[in-house]
C-alpha cells in the first residue's frame, strides 16, 4: 500500500487527525479575510465585462504581420475606447475587441483599422453587439444561479437536513465571492465562457460538499446511543475519513484544468480558454478548501446549539471526567481502545452430570457426556426396548 492509501486507512480507523472542527474559528477568520480581500478587489478594481455584456464591436483579422501590440495601438486610436486584441493562431490573424461602439462607430474604426494595418476593408471581418443582448445574457445567468441554489437547498434538505442545506449554500456563495473577486483582481474579461464556468464550479463544490456530508451522516446516525464521542468529535473524524478521497478527487478535477489556464490560454493563447479556465481553476480550489474546512464545521456549529447535542455532549464529557478521576486511560480512543480489548465472556460446559466444572478450570477434551433425559422410556411398556 502506497503512503498516502496508508495514510487514507488511518485517518479513517481515527488513528491519526487532523482537527478541522476544534479549530474551525481559524478557519472561519481566513475565510473571511479572504472573502474581503474579494469585495475589496471588486470594489477598486470591478469587473472588466466584454462585449457580450456591455455592447460593442468584434473585428477579426486576416493573417498580417502586425504585432499584438501595434494592433491594439491603432484599434484605441481609431475608436477612442480601450480595446482587446487577441491572437487566434500561428498564421497571424486576430480577434480586437472594442467595448461601448455602436453601428456608425464600428464602421469609422473598421476603416481605420483596415488603413493602418494595410489590409483591405472587406477582408476584415466586423461584429456588433448590441447591449440588450448582453442584458439578457446577464438576466438569464442570474436566474439561472438563482434556481440552481435553491434545487440544491431543497435537495440537501430532503437527503441530509436543513442545516447540512444551509451549510452547502455558504460554502457556495463562499465559493463564488473568492472566484469573481480573483477575476476583478487579476482583470480577466467577463464573458460567457465565465458565466459557463462559473456555474459548472458550483456543480464541483457542491459534489465534494455531499461526499463530505454523506460520511458525517453514518457517523452520527447513533449519536445519543453512544457515550465516547462528541457530536464535534464524530463531525472531526468523518472528516479526516473522507479527507484523502476529497483531496484525490479535487487534484485529478483540477490537473486538466490547469493545463487548460496555463497551456492552452497561457501559451497558446487560447482566448475564451482563459476565461472558462480560469473560473474553474479557483472555483475548484475554492470548493474543495470549503468543503473540508467551511462546510463540515459550520454543521457542527449549528448541530451543537440543539438542546439534545448539548445534554448528550454533557453526558460524554461526565462520563470521560469520571474516567479520569477513577485513574483510567482518557479520552475517547482509550474508552475505544478499553472495550475493543474486553474479553467477551465464555460459557464452561458442565464436567459431568452431577458435578459443576471449577470456575477457571480447562474445558474438558473429547465426546461430552449428555445427561440422561428424564422423559427416557415413559410410555413405554416394560421390558424389552426397542
Amino acid at each position: 500500500m502506497s503512503r498516502l492509501g496508508d495514510l487514507g486507512a488511518r485517518l479513517y480507523r481515527g488513528e491519526v487527525g487532523v482537527d478541522f472542527v476544534g479549530r474551525r474559528k481559524t478557519w472561519y477568520a481566513v475565510s473571511i479575510l479572504i472573502t474581503i480581500m474579494a469585495f475589496a478587489g471588486l470594489m477598486t478594481r470591478g469587473l472588466h465585462m466584454g462585449v457580450e455584456f456591455e455592447g460593442g464591436a468584434v473585428f477579426t483579422t486576416p493573417a498580417t504581420n502586425v504585432s499584438v501590440e501595434e494592433a491594439r495601438e491603432v484599434a484605441e486610436e481609431a475608436s477612442g475606447a480601450p480595446a482587446l486584441v487577441q491572437t487566434l493562431g500561428d498564421d497571424g490573424s486576430m480577434r480586437i475587441q472594442v467595448s461601448g461602439l455602436d453601428t456608425d462607430q464600428s464602421n469609422v474604426t473598421r476603416e481605420a483599422i483596415a488603413e493602418e494595418l494595410g489590409i483591405s476593408t472587406d477582408s476584415l471581418n466586423a461584429e456588433v453587439i448590441g447591449p440588450s443582448w448582453g442584458n439578457q445574457i446577464a438576466n438569464k445567468a442570474w436566474q439561472g444561479l438563482g434556481i440552481f441554489l435553491v434545487l440544491v437547498v431543497i435537495y440537501l434538505a430532503i437527503a441530509f437536513e436543513w442545516r447540512m442545506a444551509l451549510a452547502a449554500l455558504i460554502a457556495l456563495i463562499h465559493d463564488l465571492t473568492i472566484t469573481v473577486g480573483v477575476y476583478a483582481l487579476v482583470g480577466f474579461e467577463v464573458t460567457p465562457g465565465t458565466v459557463i464556468g462559473l456555474l459548472t464550479i458550483l456543480g464541483y463544490s457542491l459534489y465534494d460538499t455531499v461526499v463530505v456530508f454523506d460520511g458525517l451522516k453514518e457517523q452520527t446516525r447513533h449519536f445519543t446511543r453512544q457515550t465516547r464521542f462528541t457530536y464535534a468529535e464524530l463531525a472531526n473524524r468523518s472528516l479526516n475519513g473522507t479527507l484523502v478521497r476529497s483531496i484525490n478527487t479535487s487534484v485529478v478535477a483540477l490537473l486538466p484544468v490547469a493545463a487548460l489556464l496555463f497551456i492552452g490560454g497561457g501559451l497558446l493563447g487560447g482566448g475564451m480558454l482563459n476565461d472558462i479556465a480560469l473560473s474553474l481553476f479557483v472555483g475548484l480550489t475554492a470548493g474543495a478548501y470549503s468543503s473540508i474546512v467551511i462546510a463540515t464545521p459550520l454543521v457542527a456549529d449549528f448541530k451543537m446549539r440543539e438542546a439534545e447535542v448539548r445534554a448528550q455532549d454533557k453526558r460524554v464529557l461526565a462520563k470521560r471526567a469520571k474516567r479520569a478521576e477513577s485513574g483510567d486511560e482518557d479520552g475517547p480512543e482509550a474508552e475505544e481502545h478499553a472495550s475493543a480489548s474486553e474479553p467477551a465472556d465464555e460459557s464452561v460446559e458442565p464436567a459431568g452430570d452431577d458435578e459443576p466444572a471449577a470456575v477457571g478450570a480447562p474445558a474438558p477434551r473429547g465426546p461430552r457426556r449428555q445427561p440422561a433425559a428424564r422423559s427416557r422410556g415413559r410410555g413405554r411398556p416394560s421390558g424389552k426396548r426397542r
